[in-house]
Formats: C-alpha cells, sequence, structure tokens
C-alpha cells in the first residue's frame, strides 16, 4: 500500500532537500545549572520573636503573600501599643483644635490658644507617623492598622513572615518555639522559582573569543540525552582567576521541572562558520542492515539509501557520498521507517 503524503505528514515524516551549509564545530563544555537569581528570595524576621506556628514544609509550594511562619514578639507588640497611643492622642488633639477654632470663631478664647492647638495636631501627627512608619518597615501594612481596635487579646505580637515570591520553599531553617532575631543574617526560609533557570557554562580562555551572544546551545544530561535547547544570554567578561575560566550564562525554560539548580550538564555550542558541505540531521541516518543510510522517497513509498558519514557538528552529520545537493530525503521520521522495513510486511527493502 502507497504512503501518501497526507499519511506520510500523519506519521511525522518529514521531506528535506539536501544542501551545502557550514557544518561548523561544535565546543562541548561543562556546565552547572544555578537558580535564576532575579527568582531567588531569603527571607528572615524583622523583628525578635518565637516562631508559634509553621505554615510551609521545606519542598513546599506557596504562593506569593502566602504565610510561612508566624512569629510572637513582645517587641511588636509594644510597637503597636505606641501606635494605638499615638493614635489615641492625635485624635485628642484634633478634638482640641475643633472646639479652639469654635471658640475663635466666637471671639471666646484667644488666638494663642488657637495657634497652641494647631501645634499639637501637629506634634501628635508627626508623632503617630513615626510609630507608623516603624511598624511599615517591618512589614506591617495598613489594613492591620486599621483593625488594631478590634484585635484580639493577646495578639497585638503576632506578624506572619509571608513569600515575597511565588515558588518552591528550597531551604527552612527554623523550628516551632525557636526564637528569632530580626535582621539575622542567616534566612529562615529560601523561596526559589525554577521555572526559568540558568545554565552557567565554564568557558575556557582558548575558547572565550570563539564565543558570541545569540549562539545556539544544546544541553546534555550525564547519558547524553538533551536536556534543553537555547542560546547564549550573555558572556561575563571577567575571568576566574582560581578556575581560568569565564562564564556564559543560558537563559532556560524549566516549567516541566526536569533541570535541577546544582546539576552538571554538558553544554554543546555551534560555534565557528567552517566551509560549506552537503550535511543533514543527526536523526535522518539510521542503520539498514549494518550500513549508514538515509531514506528517501519511492515510487511506492520510501527506500533506504546507503550514504557515507562524515563529521558531526551542531546536530548535523557532513554526507560524503550516496546523496547529493538536490536529493529528497527523510529528514524527520527515519527511524520510524526503519521499525516498519524490520517488520516481516516490508522485508522487500520499500517502506509502502
Amino acid at each position: 500500500m502507497a504512503l501518501s503524503p497526507e499519511a506520510a505528514r500523519e506519521a511525522g515524516i518529514r521531506i528535506s532537500t539536501a544542501s551545502p551549509a557550514p557544518l561548523g564545530a561544535t565546543l562541548k563544555l561543562p556546565a552547572e545549572i544555578r537558580f535564576d537569581a532575579d527568582r531567588i528570595a531569603n527571607v528572615s524576621a524583622r523583628v525578635d520573636g518565637v516562631v508559634t506556628r509553621l505554615g510551609a514544609a521545606e519542598g513546599a509550594t506557596v504562593r506569593k503573600g502566602e504565610t510561612l511562619a508566624v512569629v510572637n514578639s513582645r517587641e511588636l507588640a509594644g510597637m503597636k501599643a505606641d501606635y494605638m497611643t499615638a493614635l489615641a492622642a492625635e485624635a485628642l488633639a484634633r478634638d482640641t483644635l475643633t472646639r479652639e477654632e469654635t471658640l475663635w470663631q466666637h471671639r471666646a478664647t484667644p488666638e494663642a490658644d488657637l495657634q497652641a492647638a494647631r501645634a499639637g495636631v501637629a506634634s501628635a501627627e508627626a508623632a503617630r507617623k513615626a510609630v507608623e512608619n516603624k511598624l511599615h518597615a517591618i512589614g506591617v501594612t495598613h489594613a492591620t492598622l486599621d483593625r488594631l481596635e478590634h484585635i484580639e487579646d493577646g495578639a497585638l505580637g503576632s506578624i506572619a513572615i509571608t513569600a515575597p515570591i511565588g515558588g518552591r520553599v528550597v531551604r527552612r531553617s527554623l523550628s516551632l518555639g525557636e526564637t528569632v532575631s530580626g535582621g539575622a543574617a542567616a534566612p529562615l526560609f529560601v523561596v526559589a522559582d525554577d521555572s526559568v533557570v540558568w545554565a552557567d557554562i565554564a568557558v575556557y580562555k582558548s575558547d572565550y573569543a570563539r564565543l558570541r551572544e545569540g549562539m545556539a546551545v544544546t544541553l546534555r544530561e550525564e547519558n547524553g540525552a538533551p536536556a534543553a535547547e537555547g542560546s547564549i544570554a550573555l558572556i561575563l567578561p571577567l575571568i576566574d582567576e582560581a578556575s581560568r575560566t569565564a562564564t556564559a550564562r543560558v537563559i532556560v525554560d524549566n516549567a516541566d521541572g526536569r533541570l535541577r539548580p546544582g546539576q552538571f550538564v554538558t553544554a554543546e555550542i555551534a560555534a565557528g562558520d567552517g566551509a560549506p558541505v552537503l550535511r543533514v540531521p543527526d536523526g535522518a541516518i539510521v542503520q539498514v542492515e549494518g550500513r549508514a543510510s538515509v531514506f528517501v522517497p519511492a515510487d511506492d513509498g520510501f527506500a533506504p539509501r546507503a550514504i557515507e558519514p562524515g563529521r558531526k557538528a551542531g546536530g548535523f552529520t557532513e554526507i560524503r557520498s550516496g546523496l547529493s545537493a538536490g536529493d529528497a530525503y527523510v529528514s524527520e521520521g527515519a527511524f520510524t521507517l526503519k521499525a516498519q522495513l524490520e517488520k516481516d510486511a516490508f522485508g522487500d527493502g520499500h517502506v509502502h
């Protein structure tokens, strides 16, 4: 049965025309997967206190603003009490000013008392703002301050430590009941979004001049399997004195989570132009009866044609003989055709 063009497309078979192109050269360099520095957050407490509740364990996925832990702080309770006192003092000062303004309109109070009342409002407002700004600096929001008058007994000292970004909790260094210090150097939580990661390539001094931003990169795992495709986003201008290497960075979409920070991979970089040669994608070449072959269209389907492969670079293989410029060949789906060829029904050397 002949394989129609429609059936070939449905089977994932793609036909291309052989043509000369630069094969180039491929650099194979070590690379390490790292977190995107713009997608990682170190989370610390902003006041001294005791951990009263834990909301996220290591490995948990959290949303931005989600509570990671709750801390009870005497320092915070005192600041909130100071705020409420300042708020009451400001309200009293404004009431006094309103009364003095009314009396002044009726000429029943001296101007000095009116000016003193205005100064009292300004002073009370400044005192309230000073305490309010301190509370904002440790993460207390306007919404929280608006609810202070109705807060439950003993809850003035509670403050939530929240996630500044969405991602996974990759480290947690506190336990229930532990005392924490505001502004401590070591973070209590580390939250990271690994949907985008960096692949930092170690570039040897001898190869530095061969690389340019925008060059295509294939990242491969230890077993040689492709892990991701990308291009060089930037080349850092510094060479590390100890390792004598520079860093070329690939920004990789990692939505499937296949790459993990700390993982080592091999970066294959297509570098250099080279002279044009007849080349085909590596996947177009299969072994048929022990001979390197490509599939070409035939009257009643597809047939394997033996070729002599040459150099490999950048996912392509040079064809030294067996295929000529302008010849049609199967560039995708060769393994599918080989599998069918090996069935008894296709033992005549053709895939129909």
